[in-house]
């Protein structure tokens, strides 16, 4: 996996009106969250008003009946029009709300013998009361009827009332619960606005601050500078950089070293194809020696299998590795191939190759571990020397999964055993065309599966022990 940043990139990323559409996207949720119970409370507070009108209404309505026996009582005098002395609660009934309150006497025939004309109009029905809202003069009234008995014999009385709670709820409305409550969400909503504008200041700090740094910058933002809240966001990009700046580190020091390495083996075959293309082009016949088709033969395998252990290498980075599934790897079945798969070369050099496994299961990378065991096989074949005998064992010790290499050939000194596990290493004096990247890769491949190689001298002190041991 590469991380390169490219010009552009970052703005492309990381575009101002990102932010600057998470903080509108903030600004409206609290709006939202804020408003959305005010004008819920104002429909609450319009609904209990309208409650509290309907209840007035009916007491109302209550007090109008009360009042028709009182205006029937008021007549005292037949005649046209006939004699009335109201009685004290209709004559302050009708002075509390002057333009508002009035009545009426009406005979069977809806004429009006005395009071309101508007309000004649046919009899009930029955001997019950009869309510009902009109319209008049601009006003709605809360009108009752009912049949009474008076010295004029049998007439209607009608009682009105011009205030009707209902209505002047519905004409307070707009002072009362509509405006007010405009006026306190407009006041929330520039608070909110304002509130958010300060709280976000930090997070647009970081973007800000993050946006001005170069491509290549990858250091750690102060976490102690940020705002409490911003905290956990900031160690977040903190603890990316890092991974960032240490996949870029692995990148470029894998390129450095491969290029060092391929450079001798590549010039080598450069020279030895440009003095036979010279030789070739001067007309001169061409016979090759057998050592120097050996040399050749000898650089080419050594590039061939450096660019596929740069391969492996690269494809082992414990850091790209953490994020891919691992499934139950028998390690039995690993170290039985590995045996037929090195058992020719092991016999090309009189090399005792044999296995010490008991069954045994773990977690892992199936195709790591196999490249893992063949790399520590491969380099015990090769350094065990000519007659030497090489162990592949798998079991359980101390309650753990193990991988074993063990050979007896010359083994390494103390000093040297922390070293031969860096890429590209090789101890003074050792035989063979290795490219000192078998161990480096095996112990890539350890670190993957939480782990490392353990080096100890074999058996008697001789040769080299390469252990790695797994959660089983």
């Amino acid at each position: 996996m590469k991380f390169a940043f490219r010009p552009g990139e970052s703005a492309r990323r990381k575009r101002p009106g990102d932010v600057l559409g998470v903080t509108s996207g903030l600004r409206r949720r609290l709006l939202v969250m804020l408003l959305a119970p005010l004008i819920l409370l104002a429909l609450l507070n319009a609904w209990f008003d309208y409650r509290s009108a309907d209840d007035v209404a009916l007491q109302q309505d209550v007090r109008l009946l009360a009042l028709v026996p009182l205006v029937a009582d008021s007549v005292i005098g037949a005649g046209d029009p006939p004699l009335i002395l109201l009685a004290p609660p209709v004559e302050e009934f009708v002075k509390e709300r002057p333009g508002y309150a009035g009545y009426a006497i009406v005979d069977a025939d809806g004429k009006v013998l005395h009071g309101e004309d508007w309000l004649g109009g046919l009899a009930p029905s029955g001997g019950e009361p009869e309510f009902h809202s009109e319209e008049h003069g601009g006003a709605t009234w809360r009108i009752v009827r009912q049949r009474q008995p008076t010295m004029l014999g049998e007439v209607v009385i009608a009682v009105a009332d011009g205030s009707d709670p209902r209505q002047q709820w519905a004409r307070s409305i707009l002072f009362k619960v509509l405006l007010p409550n405009l006026v306190l969400i407009a006041a929330a909503a520039f608070a909110v606005g304002w509130a958010v504008e300060r709280a976000l200041k930090p997070l647009l700090a970081l973007k800000e601050a993050v946006e001005r740094r170069s491509p290549r910058d990858l250091s750690a933002i102060d976490e102690e500078s940020s705002p409490e809240e911003v905290r956990p966001l900031v160690h977040s990009l903190n603890r990316l950089f890092g991974l960032v700046n240490a996949q870029a580190e692995s990148q470029r020091r894998f390129v450095a070293d491969a290029a060092h390495q391929l450079r001798t083996p590549l010039a080598g075959l450069q020279a030895q194809v440009e003095a036979w293309a010279q030789a070739a082009s001067a007309g001169v016949t061409l016979e090759l020696p057998s050592e120097q088709v050996r040399k050749l033969r000898g650089a080419t395998r050594r590039t061939s299998q450096l660019a596929n252990q740069l391969l492996a290498l690269s494809r082992a980075d414990a850091r790209g590795m953490h994020s891919q599934p691992t499934r139950r790897v028998d390690l039995k079945q690993l170290c039985e191939n590995q045996l037929e798969s090195h058992l020719d070369a092991a016999t090309a050099r009189r090399i005792d190759l044999g296995v010490e496994v008991a069954p045994v299961q773990v977690m892992g990378h199936e195709w790591l571990l196999r490249e893992l065991l063949a790399n520590l096989v491969d380099n015990a074949v090769k350094y065990a020397g000519q007659g030497g005998a090489v162990t592949i064992r798998c079991g359980r010790r101390g309650g753990l999964a193990f991988l074993e290499v063990e050979d007896d050939g010359p083994g390494v000194a103390a000093a040297e055993l922390a070293r031969i596990l860096e890429r590209f290493y090789r101890v003074q004096g050792t035989q063979g065309e290795g490219n000192g990247l078998g161990l480096a890769i095996a112990e890539e491949i350890a670190r993957v599966h939480q782990s490392h190689l353990q080096l100890q001298p074999g058996a008697d002190g001789r040769g080299l022990r390469v252990t790695l041991t797994l959660p089983g």
